[in-house]
């Protein structure tokens, strides 16, 4: 059989290489912004219609793209929503911790849960508060926070596995991280 070569098509540029999208539709402004920077040197430069006109466009150019970068505020919808996706996530993340050891019958076995959430009135609404929260650690008995993630038990083999004592839940606004911690056990073996 034949080798078969195959040439490669050389870039000629144009196809935008390392260039973004936003760039190539963006209007060009290199006038206005000469014309700004000398404006500010402090020299003093009559300015016509048309430069006036190319300044202003220019500033309004920059407020679109300043206005594009600030986070979209949330609606309630959308906070309930997001609060709901991450519930589901920590009560999925703890439950999959929840597997047989011997401390379970003791109630000495541990489970731990790191998430994210950058948005503090997200995680305010996660926690069924009506307000983002102003403290960094907070403790909630077992009945407080199933009642607010809902119940959440494992099965195991020949029992069922239950959060047991106190949950405790830190959360850092500056890093928008938090971690939830606690211990479980199988009640119908712990002696009173």
């Amino acid at each position: 059989m034949p080798a078969t070569t195959a040439t490669k098509r050389k870039s000629d540029g144009a196809a935008g290489g390392s260039r973004s999208k936003k760039s190539r539709n963006a209007p060009d402004h290199s006038e206005a912004k000469d014309l700004v920077d000398t404006l500010l040197e402090g020299d003093d430069v009559a300015i016509s219609a048309s430069e006036a006109r190319s300044m202003a466009e220019y500033a309004r150019w920059l407020e679109g793209e300043v206005s594009a970068l600030k986070p979209k505020e949330k609606s309630p919808e959308d906070i309930t929503n997001a609060a709901g996706k991450l519930r589901s996530a920590c009560v999925s993340g703890i439950k999959k911790q929840m597997s047989w050891k011997p401390s379970c019958k003791t109630g000495g076995s541990k489970w731990s849960y790191d998430g994210v959430c950058s948005d503090p009135i997200v995680f305010g609404s996660l926690l069924d508060l009506d307000a983002p929260p102003k403290w960094k650690m907070h403790k909630y008995t077992v009945p407080e926070f199933e009642e607010i993630m809902g119940s959440i038990e494992a099965s195991v083999r020949y029992d069922t596995l239950h959060l047991i004592g106190n949950v405790t839940v830190r959360y850092q606004p500056d890093e928008g991280t938090f971690k939830m911690s606690g211990s479980y056990g199988a009640p119908r073996h712990m002696k009173n």
